[in-house]
C-alpha cells in the first residue's frame, strides 16, 4: 500500500473521525438541550406543584380555621340555648313550687274565711236572737211604761176626784190635758 493510499485513508478517518467529533459535539448539544429542557420542564412542574401545595395548605388552613370557628360558635350556641333551657325549667319548677305553696294558701284562706264566715253567721244568728229578745224585752217595758203611765193617770185622776169630794178643785194633783 502506499503512503498515498494510506494517507488518504487516514485522512478519512480523520474526516470521518471528524465528523464523528462533529456529530457527537451536535448531539452533546442536542442531549444538553433536550436534559436543559427536560430540567426546565421539571423544574416548572415542581414550582406548579409547589404553588398547588402551597394553594391547596391554604386552603385546608381556611377550612380547619373556619371548621373550628363554625363549631366553637354551635358549641356557644348549644350552651347558651342549655342555660336558657335550665333557666326557664327552674323558674318553671319555682312557679310549680310556688303554686302549689300559692294554693295551699288559698285553702288556707278558704277554710279561713269559711271559718270566719261560720263565725259570723253565728255571731249574726246571736245578734238576731238579742234583737228579737231586746224588741221582747222594750215591748213588755213598753207595756209596763203605759200601764204605769195608765196607772199614775188613774192615781191623779183618784187625788182629782178626792179633792173634789172635799170641795177644793183649785189645787189638782195632775193637770189634765
Amino acid at each position: 500500500m502506499t503512503t498515498g493510499v494510506i494517507l488518504r485513508i487516514l485522512a478519512c478517518l480523520a474526516l470521518f473521525g471528524t465528523g464523528a467529533l462533529v456529530n457527537g459535539w451536535r448531539m452533546s448539544g442536542q442531549v444538553a438541550r433536550c436534559e436543559a429542557e427536560q430540567t426546565q420542564g421539571q423544574a416548572t412542574r415542581a414550582q406548579a406543584a409547589r404553588a398547588d401545595e402551597t394553594q391547596t395548605a391554604k386552603l385546608e388552613s381556611k377550612h380547619a380555621q373556619d371548621t373550628i370557628y363554625n363549631a366553637d360558635r354551635l358549641a356557644n350556641l348549644k350552651t347558651g340555648i342549655d342555660v336558657d333551657v335550665r333557666a326557664e325549667l327552674a323558674r318553671a319548677e319555682r312557679l310549680h313550687r310556688d303554686t302549689d305553696s300559692r294554693a295551699a294558701t288559698y285553702r288556707a284562706q278558704a277554710q279561713a274565711d269559711a271559718a270566719a264566715r261560720s263565725d259570723l253567721a253565728d255571731k249574726a244568728s246571736a245578734l238576731d236572737r238579742q234583737l228579737a229578745e231586746g224588741l221582747g224585752v222594750v215591748a213588755s217595758l213598753g207595756g209596763d211604761l203605759k200601764r204605769r203611765d195608765l196607772e199614775v193617770a188613774a192615781l191623779c185622776d183618784q187625788v182629782n176626784i178626792e179633792r173634789r169630794l172635799s170641795g177644793d178643785d183649785s189645787d189638782l194633783a195632775c193637770s189634765q190635758k
